[in-house]
């Protein structure tokens, strides 16, 4: 089976006209709350054999915290998880299990395509998690994937992280 994860980045930087929007860091909470949903994640069995990420800076530092907690080995770079741009071009070829690292709603609309629901029809918080899963053989995985997870921190961390 091909299992792929989504992990939305964490709490970022406020927007803010000083700061280009691809350069916007962690927060300090957003730093601390990230490491501890991915070290759950790796507690409960998730691992990947690929990362990709997004080249923005909040999703390279989660992307980073990822593999500091053990859910990956090594990161890759993808311009297609950028803001608003088009992550299926990745999916080609999944074989393994995959984590994409990015940004809302780009995330949730994969997963409901993914799914064969209407956009809009769930969505990611920060630092949140998606588990979908389909058969290796298959051309075309839209419409076809199945949800084997979808997080909230809130879920995952006690109230004081």
């Amino acid at each position: 089976m091909v299992d792929l994860f989504l992990f939305r980045h964490g709490i970022a930087e406020p927007r803010c006209h000083r700061i280009d929007d691809s350069e916007r860091a962690l927060t300090a909470q957003g730093l601390k709350r990230t490491l501890a949903v991915a070290r759950h994640l790796q507690g409960l069995g998730f691992a990947a054999d690929q990362l990709f990420t997004s080249p923005y800076r909040r999703a390279r530092e989660t992307a980073e915290l990822a593999i500091q907690a053990g859910l990956a080995q090594q990161l890759v770079l993808a311009d297609s998880l950028a803001p608003g741009r088009d992550p299926w071009p990745l999916l080609s070829g999944l074989s393994e299990r995959c984590l994409l690292v990015g940004h809302e709603p780009d995330l949730s609309v994969l997963a409901a395509r993914l799914l064969g629901a209407t956009p809009g029809c769930l969505s990611l918080k920060k630092a949140g998690f998606v588990h979908l899963r389909w058969p290796p053989d298959l051309q075309d995985p839209a419409g076809h994937a199945e949800l084997q997870a979808l997080l909230r921190p809130s879920l995952l961390l006690p109230r004081s992280a």
